[in-house]
């Protein structure tokens, strides 16, 4: 392997790490974009290899997170239950697409993410409960109940599909759900939808892995290396950092590399 490549690896893997740490999760977005048009990596290959990565990051993330009490685990469960039964069918429907129009959708998909986080729909700002919301304790935990434990599971269930299919674990849409369905504070449903990436993604890249042509192994260790350290450097800074502030970058950056990847795809 290229020295060039060596550092890529690692830096690019540190970039993901970096926003899971500092986004709950919207990291894992910018993962198959990096594999495919940094590393050269083919399309299914880089969606295994960046569900793998992302779900151990996520995994040693939440284990971090949890010290500070801020995981919801039973509801970080029931997400990734709903994540784990479908992502397989989202696998299938990505197996029957060309490479190209899975890149495409996944581009546009990247656009609507960004856009939707810049008007401010995944900041601090975002109206936590309300009428649709679970039930929630005095510690701002959601109370256990059927109807509960049914949205959430709907919740995670959209999310696997998408995890399958395009091989992101999801977080950019498990924390807006963690807020308006389990009516939680922004800090819960950062640190709780690490849990739930980490289910999907296993199930996820079962169903990829299959279709992925060869597993470049040292790349693969080095991103995931490098995605550990920055892990830990986001879930420091996320203490200091205003969220708007690094929601709007984060933001900013998706809907940049979205509409890079529109135009390679079209041009």
């Amino acid at each position: 392997m290229e020295p060039v490549t060596v550092i890529l690896a690692a830096v690019f893997g540190l970039l993901v790490g970096l926003s899971l740490g500092l986004t709950g999760g919207g990291g894992s977005i910018l993962a198959v974009p990096l594999l495919v048009y940094g590393l050269g990596m083919e399309l299914r290959t880089a969606v295994a290899m960046s569900l793998v990565i992302v779900g151990v990051t996520s995994l040693f993330g939440a284990i971090i997170q949890a010290k500070s009490g801020q995981v919801l685990w039973r509801a970080g469960l029931i997400l990734g239950v709903g994540g784990i039964a479908v992502a397989p069918l989202g696998a299938l429907a990505g197996a029957g697409m060309s490479d190209d129009l899975v890149v495409l959708l996944f581009a546009v998909l990247m656009v609507a993410v960004g856009v939707q986080m810049l008007r401010g729909a995944s900041s601090t700002e975002v109206p936590v409960g309300g009428s649709f919301a679970c039930r929630t304790d005095e510690h701002g935990r959601p109370q256990a109940s059927l109807s509960c434990a049914s949205k959430l599971l709907g919740a995670g269930a959209l999310t696997g599909f998408l995890s399958g299919l395009f091989g992101v674990g999801g977080g950019f849409l498990l924390v807006p759900a963690l807020l308006l369905v389990a009516g939680v504070s922004i800090q819960h449903a950062l640190a709780t939808s690490l849990v739930a990436i980490a289910l999907t993604s296993v199930s996820g890249f079962i169903s990829n892995v299959g279709a992925a042509n060869t597993i470049p192994v040292v790349a693969s260790l080095l991103f995931a290396a490098g995605s550990f350290v920055g892990m830990q450097g986001g879930a420091v800074a996320k203490r200091y950092l205003p969220s708007r502030l690094l929601r709007t970058i984060f933001a900013a950056a998706v809907v940049i590399v979205g509409a890079f990847m529109v135009y390679s795809t079209l041009a």
